[in-house]
């Protein structure tokens, strides 16, 4: 008899998922598992020190809960605290340039961390088993050592300074544990292939094993983070730490071809998916050729003017004013067809920031029809450690807009506005299609067009988040992955499109699913990550 299916970015975390399920647990567990041990094995993505958002299925009472863990901006946090510190943007203007990288690097960075609050909510309100069975395998993996993947090396080593962002070996190296941790004695990171052991990190999650989350949020380790943030100029406190709280609601629905949805809340961008896919729903898909040139310009329209709707009216809903309903409503959507279908281009207005892509992911399915999907991320390590914990604190400080009355405006106890979008897609039977991805502003235009390969062309869940996709960040202006034709984006180009050819083969986001089939359960891990789908 099979337990489930985990699918996730990493092999050792979907291994612990897996493991849950054969220990009797159900998909929250698992997904709890996964996460914890993601922290340990993809350091620079996510981890305790991050930020999330999750949307768990409860198949008996039919319940569908969005669960934001976004963090917050500390109450010490001003809008015009760093002001005077702009010295320009990114050369991608998706960004800030501020002196000596505060927003992006140290102990002004970090927000308020909120994961452990959504695994806590997630594990006591709808798992079975308790901290010390779902950290096991994220303990052993501290102790004993993972190994250091192809993904894992490719991030660290990627070299942001072109853009004016810093340099991920100059992040993890900017504490001496983090040097010792993860760089070679020439400042490169550790090569593939290595064993890294992080002894200090397995103590950590021992204690939240024994003693639960309060450890963290009002214990011995919030005590060390308010120290060493004093210490540093840093603005989290440990009454920042105590007061935070995590923010649950029901799942924002609509519906796609016939098949229930539902995705996550502001400052979530699940109205992005649903807005795309409201405006797709006009259009017969399945008629065209998958990837074709009239395809992919229908794609990027409807991305289009799904994007600029999320960039200038979506954030932090106790912040912003998002007009839900209107974004939602499918009449809305289909004004944006009639435009599409009438030739016009769509115009992408952007804003000035972005999040960076330090983040992962884990969806379930289980055998009683229970559900999550769950996007975690550091949205870019701060490179903090705080002295004896062994795990990075996130840079979501950074996301924000330095600049005064702006949307994006820093604020005291300000969310972070993601890109993360975990969906669940349902049919008669239940939860169908369970999917989310990591990948910044790159997540809600992937998981789209991932449900779009599954539902309209029908491809399996493998092939959906196999096959090249495109991108929308530039106005009137394709990127494509490289595996798409010449002869394809020719056709493009004449259609007046810019194009940007992106020199991955598997590009944009790192999309992961789950979706049930007659005979049990297929799972898709993006080959463009290191991740694997297990059924048990």
């Amino acid at each position: 008899m099979t337990h489930g299916i985990v699918c996730a970015a990493q092999p050792e975390a979907a291994e612990a998922g897996a493991l849950a399920l054969k220990a009797g647990g159900n998909a929250v567990d698992a997904a709890i598992a996964c996460a914890v041990t993601q922290g340990v094995v993809d350091p620079l993505m996510t981890g305790i020190g991050g930020v999330g958002s999750a949307l768990v299925h409860d198949a008996k009472s039919g319940k569908t809960e969005n669960i934001n863990f976004l963090g917050a901006a500390p109450a010490s946090a001003h809008e015009d605290m760093w002001e005077d510190a702009i010295e320009g943007e990114t050369a991608d203007a998706f960004g800030f340039i501020l002196r000596e990288r505060i927003n992006a690097l140290g102990h002004q960075a970090p927000m308020v961390p909120g994961n452990l609050k959504g695994y806590d909510i997630l594990l006591n309100e709808y798992g079975t088993m308790n901290w010390s069975d779902v950290t096991r395998s994220a303990i052993a993996y501290a102790d004993g050592g993972w190994i250091v993947r192809p993904h894992v090396y490719f991030y660290a080593m990627q070299d942001e300074e072109a853009q004016g962002r810093v340099h991920n070996t100059d992040i993890v190296g900017y504490t001496s544990e983090g040097r010792k941790l993860y760089l070679e004695s020439d400042g490169q990171f550790r090569k593939p292939g290595s064993l890294i052991r992080n002894p200090k990190l397995s103590c950590i999650l021992k204690n939240i094993a024994s003693d639960g989350i309060d450890v963290f949020y009002k214990g011995n380790i919030a005590k060390c983070i308010d120290e060493d943030m004093k210490a540093h100029g840093g603005l989290m406190t440990q009454e920042d730490l105590a007061n935070y709280q995590a923010v649950r609601a029901p799942a924002l629905e609509g519906s796609y071809r016939g098949l229930r949805l539902a995705t996550n809340r502001p400052g979530g961008s699940g109205i992005q998916v649903l807005e795309t896919l409201n405006i797709l729903e006009n259009f017969d898909l399945s008629c065209l050729e998958h990837n074709s040139a009239e395809y992919i310009r229908l794609l990027a329209e409807a991305i289009s003017y799904a994007f600029n709707d999320k960039r200038n009216k979506v954030g932090d809903p106790a912040f912003v004013d998002v007009p839900l309903d209107t974004l939602s409503d499918k009449n809305y959507a289909n004004a944006f067809a009639d435009k599409i279908r009438a030739g016009e281009k769509a115009t992408l207005t952007r804003m000035n920031v972005d999040e960076a892509q330090d983040t992962s992911h884990v969806s379930t399915l289980d055998e009683h029809g229970n559900a999550v999907t769950m996007t975690h991320t550091l949205g870019a390590p701060s490179g903090v450690i705080i002295p004896g914990t062994g795990f990075i604190l996130n840079g979501c400080m950074g996301i924000f807009d330095p600049r005064v009355g702006k949307a994006m405006s820093i604020a005291p106890g300000k969310s972070y506005t993601s890109s993360m979008s975990p969906t669940i897609l349902f049919n008669d039977a239940g939860a169908h299609i369970v999917i989310g991805a990591p990948g910044a502003a790159y997540i809600p235009q992937a998981i789209t067009q991932s449900i779009v390969n599954t539902v309209d062309f029908g491809l399996s869940m493998l092939e959906a988040v196999s096959v090249p996709r495109i991108a929308i960040t530039k106005n009137q202006t394709i990127e494509v992955s490289n595996r798409i034709p010449h002869f394809v984006t020719d056709e493009i180009e004449r259609m007046g499109y810019g194009l940007i050819r992106n020199h991955l083969s598997y590009a944009f986001a790192g999309v992961h699913g789950v979706k049930t089939v007659n005979d049990g359960w297929q799972g898709g891990a993006d080959p463009g990550r290191d991740g694997v789908a297990l059924v048990v």
